[in-house]
């Protein structure tokens, strides 16, 4: 049983497409409605969502942005978007980072549960197992591997292992294998290769088992990447694959979308399914971005140092190479200089909370941005040394103070709803009994 939630901030709409799933005989658990983005979020960051229903345009918080963050929350997350416009950037873009579909309104009822259904179905397909094919006899099993020469060209190109003053050489390298830019950023997927398990067969795989996972983490990437993201490849090392990113001039600025968050809601979205079909872990970096064909080497540079600076942490796996100071450091900060500059991140991050939880459309984007962090690097430093989750604690200072409003004031629901960050009464409600067992009128009472 799936669970979806349909956001429009048209409530008539809404609550018609919610009407059609419940009557539609699929296999559906709960159906949650939601007028605004910010609402969505926090159905989103609270419930079990697995597909999110969700028109283009909406006061503040649009679709697509909605989408965005809602895969940096949850990248297993499903989206269809619905537009009143058939814009080709706005579908182009909902389909790069992921949508299930794009349908135009006004929308006809077998349209829109023929799109739900087959995204349902594809939800429920079954797991391929890797070691299905780790069991099979060697001499029956082909694997397609990336064409040699192309790999080893297009990993001399990331790594600039070309003789000074061979420029025409890199030039001609870039040509053929397609690189154009002229933005490019490098994710580096970092396979674990020790088994689980323990006893005599702890990290026991073998050369041609990790030939096998990286051929299957390479094309883990490719389904998710290369559509939409001009993206290419290599084997960088036996258990590494570097991925290069490219956007041209209108790419980049399409939609003024930030641009670091899409990077992590990428890695994320590969550490997750590369966990999910081949049953291992990946440490992923994710390197800055920029113009020029020429910091190809530093940006992959860039990957690998996020990578060997995610080890330190153990038991988180998604690392941008901006996420940590280093201009602060002489040399690789050590353990303490690391834990040090996390707990001042949390701690200012705690300062801007309490000090403004009660803004309209706050959002974990907002707190990681005033502390030069990425929202998701921000949300584990938070939950790790505080122990609860970045946004239960903005839930949590809106919850006090608005139980200290319905007690001590006669302000009503819809006064108390807006003094501490809700545009919607019924939500702020919602929230409330959530959170406390009881409603705001019953704690009145």
């Amino acid at each position: 049983m799936y669970n979806i939630l349909v956001v429009d901030d048209e409530p008539l709409i809404c609550k018609g497409l919610a009407g059609l799933l419940t009557s539609s005989g699929l296999g559906i658990g709960t159906i949650y409605t939601a007028y605004s983005g910010h609402e969505a979020l926090d159905y989103i960051r609270m419930e079990e969502i697995d597909l999110l229903v969700t028109d283009i345009q909406m006061g503040e918080m649009n679709g697509i942005e909605l989408m965005h963050q809602a895969k940096m929350i949850k990248p297993w997350v499903q989206t269809i978007i619905i537009s009143a416009h058939e814009t080709f950037q706005y579908a182009q873009m909902a389909l790069r980072l992921g949508a299930r579909d794009y349908l135009i309104k006004p929308l006809g009822r077998e349209q829109f549960l023929d799109s739900v259904r087959n995204t349902l179905l594809k939800m429920d397909k079954p797991v391929p197992q890797i070691d299905d094919f780790l069991l099979q006899d060697t001499e029956h099993f082909h694997m397609e591997e990336l064409e040699p020469e192309q790999n080893e060209r297009l990993k001399t190109l990331l790594a600039a292992n070309m003789p000074a003053g061979e420029d025409a050489g890199l030039r001609e390298l870039e040509n053929e294998l397609g690189v154009r830019g002229p933005y490019f950023s490098i994710i580096k997927l970092s396979l674990d290769h020790r088994k689980t398990g323990g006893g005599d067969r702890e990290n026991a795989y073998t050369d041609r088992d990790a030939k096998l996972f990286r051929y299957a983490s390479l094309n883990v990437a490719k389904e998710l990447l290369y559509k939409e993201w001009n993206a290419l490849a290599c084997y960088s090392a036996d258990w590494e694959i570097s991925i290069l990113l490219q956007w041209n001039e209108a790419e980049y600025a399409e939609l003024d979308v930030n641009k670091i968050n899409q990077l992590e809601m990428i890695g994320r979205s590969l550490h997750h399914h590369v966990n999910k079909y081949l049953g291992i872990e990946a440490t992923v970096g994710i390197s800055q971005i920029l113009r020029g064909a020429e910091f190809l080497s530093v940006l992959s540079r860039q990957a690998e140092k996020a990578i060997l600076w995610g080890a330190e942490q153990g038991d988180y796996h998604v690392f941008y190479y901006g996420d940590f100071n280093w201009n602060n450091f002489t040399q690789d900060p050590s353990a303490e200089e690391l834990s040090s500059q996390n707990n001042r991140i949390v701690q200012s991050a705690k300062q801007y909370i309490e000090g403004n939880y009660s803004q309209k459309g706050l959002t974990i984007h907002d707190v990681a941005k005033k502390n030069h962090v990425s929202p998701n690097y921000l949300s584990y430093l938070f939950k790790k040394n505080t122990g609860y989750n970045l946004w239960e604690y903005v839930i949590k200072l809106r919850m006090e103070e608005s139980k200290s409003l319905i007690l001590n004031t006669d302000l009503r629901r819809y006064e108390i709803a807006e003094r501490v960050g809700y545009e919607s009464p019924e939500h702020f409600s919602k929230i409330f009994k959530k959170h406390f067992g009881v409603s705001p009128s019953d704690l009145k009472k």
